[in-house]
């Protein structure tokens, strides 16, 4: 099968055929690592477009995942900032820690959505 690019990386997808039915996984198309598990089909196109499901999903998990990791680095910033405020900037500050934490919500609650989407193996 011919390469693709998916997340902005390279893989391939090699398929067999065992007992009638397809199994495909997806290699790493930077250094020939195996990526994922196993996916079967009834044909090779099936068995191919499970794998390709499962790595444009892979690749929004890691982007939630990283969203809601980046929100919890500001949010946990946005604290430490607060220990070193005046108190004429305690208002501010103040805000700057709920605007983090909305955002730290917001994150999870996308990581979770994507989480909730996760194809079946």
């Amino acid at each position: 099968m011919a390469p693709l690019l998916i997340g902005g990386r390279p893989y391939r997808i090699r398929a067999s055929q065992r007992n009638g039915r397809w199994t495909a996984h997806a290699v790493r198309g930077d250094n020939g690592d195996r990526f994922g598990g196993d996916f079967v089909g009834e044909s090779e196109a099936t068995a191919a477009a499970a794998v390709i499901r499962w790595l444009e999903w892979q690749t929004a998990h890691a982007g939630a995942l990283e969203a809601l990791q980046d929100a919890e680095r500001a949010y946990h910033r946005s604290i430490a900032g607060h220990l070193f405020a005046s108190s004429a900037d305690e208002a501010a500050t103040l805000q700057t820690r709920r605007d983090r934490l909305d955002a730290v919500e917001l994150a999870r609650r996308r990581l979770d959505e994507v989480r909730a989407r996760q194809p079946d193996a």
